[in-house]
């Protein structure tokens, strides 16, 4: 039983539809592997049903920008009893967590961008299959210590300028960056180059991926980043809104200027097509395998996609509308394999043109 993306358009079609396609499919995907819990990243989280010990374990790794998401999504399917097994929610950056990922050791990928044409070669080399579900959209933001009392506001030029390979050693003032600013020296702070959001930052200031000056304090963790700007007034660096909104008492964000304007980062402006280009969509890839485990992994996805809205809005990112739950679930239904992207992200991406490109999966 299918139903394509243009049914969705019928009013109220495709959700009965979906309802009903959960009713009667079997599920899709995916093979534990408890050894890949040893390997261990820089934060990992274990969900699991006390008293009884659970013995399928469904890994993740990946993206610590979506990280709070699949953190607490996991935990919330883990309060229903009936759920028999154990999450491991891992970070080790979207780049990192691929690595894993294609390589069969990891049923889910949290990742901050799509998949990349080399990992694609990679997945497809060693028999993964997957199936890529946009889950929120993020505000990646640019912050400062609040004691900086001179930055309000950024231009993209102005982050070319900082983080181009051939500023290593050389824009390490605050004034060599914009003259009116203070004769003080600029402590960088950024994404590790395991991290999507490395990749994402890179292309969208700089104008290339992962071209970058190296002469900063790095971390695939974005809770190191959020404490180092917290206790550096000279400090000025990025990582994902979430981040920003739940240590906002101890970081200043920057309105970023595009060339239209200095516009601060908030669900308001990137639902509005104003916060560009950095705002970008997030999302969960699943290992579409057939085997005893399959069952157990789509149940969470399902259970996944119904919540990721809510939970997005409750960590701090901006939820996707119902169209993309939706959208979702007919592509698990239907085990829809591969992405829309091609093999690379895209700069200045929009919620409606995501859907439209999910609507043509």
């Amino acid at each position: 039983m299918k139903i394509t993306a243009k049914e969705l358009a019928m009013p109220g079609l495709g959700y009965a539809y979906a309802l009903g396609i959960l009713a009667l499919t079997t599920s899709c995907t995916a093979t534990s592997n408890p050894s890949a819990q040893t390997q261990q990243s820089e934060k990992v989280t274990q969900v699991r049903d006390s008293p009884k010990v659970a013995t399928t374990i469904i890994v993740i790794d990946g993206s610590s920008t979506v990280y709070p998401i699949t953190q607490a999504i996991a935990k919330n399917y883990q309060a229903d009893s009936k759920n028999q097994v154990q999450v491991a929610v891992n970070i080790s950056g979207t780049t990192g967590g691929f690595e894993k990922f294609c390589a069969g050791k990891t049923d889910i990928s949290n990742a901050s961008r799509p998949i990349l044409k080399a990992e694609m070669e990679t997945c497809k080399k060693n028999g993964v299959a997957y199936m890529e579900f946009p889950i929120a959209f993020d505000a990646l933001t640019v912050a400062v210590n609040p004691q900086n009392d001179w930055a309000q506001d950024i231009t993209i030029a102005e982050l070319k300028k900082i983080w181009k390979p051939s500023a290593q050693g050389k824009i390490t003032r605050w004034n060599q960056v914009r003259a009116s600013w203070p004769d003080r020296p600029v402590n960088l702070y950024g994404a590790g180059k395991n991290s999507g959001t490395f990749d994402y930052f890179t292309e969208a200031t700089v104008g290339k991926t992962r071209s970058s000056r190296n002469d900063y304090t790095a971390s695939e963790d974005d809770d190191v980043l959020v404490d180092g700007i917290s206790k550096d007034p000279n400090a000025l660096g990025y990582f994902g809104y979430a981040y920003y909104e739940k240590s906002q008492n101890k970081l200043k964000a920057l309105a970023i200027d595009n060339g239209k304007g200095a516009v601060l980062p908030s669900r308001q402006t990137v639902e509005k097509v104003q916060y560009q280009p950095l705002a970008r969509p997030l999302f969960i890839y699943v290992n579409f395998r057939d085997n005893q485990n399959k069952t157990l992994v789509n149940k969470f996805v399902e259970f996944y996609i119904d919540k990721a809205a809510t939970i997005a809005t409750a960590v701090g990112y901006i939820p996707l509308p119902n169209d993309s739950k939706h959208l979702n679930y007919v592509h698990l239904y239907e085990g829809k394999v591969g992405t829309v992207f091609g093999g690379k992200a895209e700069m200045n991406l929009t919620i409606g043109e995501l859907l439209r490109k999910e609507g043509k999966f």
